[in-house]
């Protein structure tokens, strides 16, 4: 039996909430065993409504995670999530990140990041579109972030909790997508000057693009659009990392037909 109305409207300021606290609340799914996708979308709304209403913010982007094998893997999730950004989540490249007061649990995560020149309106969005609509590419950590307790997450946990969604840092090049192999783009991460992991855009559902159609065509199912001017996440490349005060994570894009492309991001206390 799906939630009352009510029951998701508690349990998305029960999320809010814990984000203002910086602290954790036991698994969702635990609690309410029969908590179903459609359930989890509309305690995001909850949740993401007060941050918009009292506090100010203004969404400025949706996200999709939890699209490669290696991060499936990591949190035992094995379909995509789905989110919003908001003004408040961007920071710029070669960014100090405050971890107290702003983040509980962060992983950090290499992504292409898509800014859009048109609206994305699901459902029948094609990869074909995607382009079309795709002002440029850019290389970006996606800081996530769980408010449910050691990330102990199903796909309704992650869903409900904005998609796991903390902060990201954009990179300063603006490369034009078309004429790319995107699925042949290659990510090096390093954390505090050594290697981390390496990936290639193919590790999110085959190409970036095609992840980008999925989240258009989700989010259509619930009269939602990706708009022009906003900034989409398209899912981490590599495995995801756990961040520490002190810790520095850099990132380089490469492929054929593109100049290497940098972001950068250190964290604080």
């Amino acid at each position: 039996m799906a939630l009352t109305t009510s029951q998701r409207t508690e349990l998305g300021l029960e999320l809010y909430q814990a984000l203002r606290d910086g602290r954790t609340v036991s698994p969702l799914t635990e609690r309410f065993p029969t908590i179903d996708i459609e359930d989890a979308y509309y305690i995001s709304q909850a949740m993401l409504a007060p941050r918009l209403e009292n506090d100010g913010e203004t969404v400025c982007g949706k996200k999709i995670g939890v699209t490669s094998e290696a991060v499936q893997s990591m949190l035992g999730v094995y379909q995509p999530d789905f989110g919003f950004l908001t003004h408040v989540m961007a920071f710029p490249n070669k960014a100090d990140i405050p971890i107290a007061g702003n983040l509980i649990q962060p992983r950090a995560e290499g992504e292409i990041a898509f800014i859009l020149k048109q609206d994305l309106a699901g459902p029948g969005v094609t990869e074909a579109d995607v382009l079309a609509a795709t002002d440029y590419i850019t290389p970006c950590f996606e800081i996530v972030d769980s408010r449910i307790h050691n990330w102990t997450i199903k796909i309704q946990d992650t869903i409900a909790d904005n998609a796991s969604c903390g902060v990201y840092v954009l990179g300063d090049d603006r490369i034009n997508p078309r004429g790319l192999a995107l699925d042949q783009l290659k990510v090096v991460v390093s954390k505090n000057s050594e290697v981390l992991s390496q990936g290639e855009g193919s590790a999110v559902q085959g190409n970036p693009l095609t992840a980008v159609a999925w989240l258009a065509n989700t989010l259509g199912t619930f009269g939602i659009a990706l708009q022009a001017g906003e900034v989409i996440l398209s899912g981490s490349l590599v495995p995801l990392e756990p961040a520490n005060p002190g810790d520095r994570f850099s990132m380089t894009l490469s492929g054929e037909g593109i100049a290497p492309a940098q972001v950068s991001c250190q964290f604080t206390s």
